[in-house]
């Protein structure tokens, strides 16, 4: 077993996560310290069916077409902040990795970009596609899909990357198809940060679809090695508290639950500096 992001042959087992009904193994390259799972495709694959939106298996995810109104205060925060680093030519294209059903799809085409989507869900990519048209959303894994060449402006993975499994290989495939002058915007956990070594093995972000992890490092170097010239690193994220406290209130249904947001703006604000394991890396091409 070679190491997905440099082929070194020093790996580790690093963690067993027991607190699934199906345990898994967390591995760590000894030489870039990534550390990832050596799994099945197509049993991961297997957990984005409807059951993963509506909750209704153990590891799942959240519909957002039932809080759009509210998530769209941190898209539209989001990518008013990526138009910024976006200084390619001609025609404006959007591409989320991710999609989903399409809401911050919808953000991008009001700020007239052409929205398109990858999602590897069946279930999802087909509402979005009914949203966008099929011509509009890739379906399928970021790895293996035909992305047309020096087409997109702004490229985003929100909470993706550590469910690919050839990290190395995505990042390959939108780096071409991106547009000289673009960027892209990842979103993902730090396995090396303060959060993750505090709760070790019971970090949250170590969950049976999360198949690569990574540290500041190893990911900074990787988006350096595909070809992309500048890498901003962030801790926590870079649209701000207020956007945060706004969507939060999906959630809420009573007027106690904005007592929430003291615990949200503690997080934030620790997260900004540094002492969380939360990261956004903007990278310009």
């Amino acid at each position: 077993m070679n190491c997905p992001l440099c082929n070194s042959e020093n790996i580790n087992k690093k963690f067993t996560i027991e607190r699934f009904k199906e345990p898994f193994i967390i591995f760590e390259c000894s030489r870039c310290k990534f550390q990832f799972q050596n799994t099945d495709k197509e049993k991961v694959y297997s957990f984005y069916s409807k059951n993963y939106y509506t909750g209704k298996q153990e590891y799942s995810y959240y519909d957002e077409r039932e809080k759009e109104k509210f998530a769209r205060c941190v898209w539209k925060k989001r990518f008013n902040i990526l138009k910024k680093f976006d200084h390619s030519n001609g025609e404006k294209r959007f591409l989320d990795v991710g999609c989903a059903f399409g809401g911050f799809m919808q953000v991008a085409k009001e700020a007239c970009y052409t929205p398109y989507g990858v999602e590897i869900s069946d279930y999802a990519a087909s509402f979005a596609a009914q949203r966008f048209g099929e011509s509009n959303i890739f379906i399928g894994s970021i790895e293996d899909i035909k992305l047309p060449s020096n087409f997109f402006s702004i490229v985003t993975m929100v909470e993706v990357i550590e469910h690919i499994f050839d990290p190395k290989k995505a990042l390959m495939n939108i780096f071409n198809s991106m547009k000289n002058g673009g960027c892209l915007l990842i979103q993902t956990a730090n396995i090396t940060g303060l959060q993750a070594k505090i709760y070790g093995k019971n970090y949250h972000y170590y969950l049976p679809g999360h198949v690569s992890y990574f540290s500041k490092k190893n990911l900074k170097n990787l988006l350096f090695e595909t070809g992309f010239c500048r890498v901003k690193v962030i801790d926590g994220v870079e649209f701000g508290l207020l956007p945060k406290l706004l969507r939060s209130r999906g959630d809420f249904k009573k007027i106690s639950d904005y007592l929430k947001w003291i615990r949200i703006s503690c997080y934030h604000i620790i997260s900004r500096l540094g002492l969380t394991s939360s990261m956004v890396v903007i990278a310009t091409k």
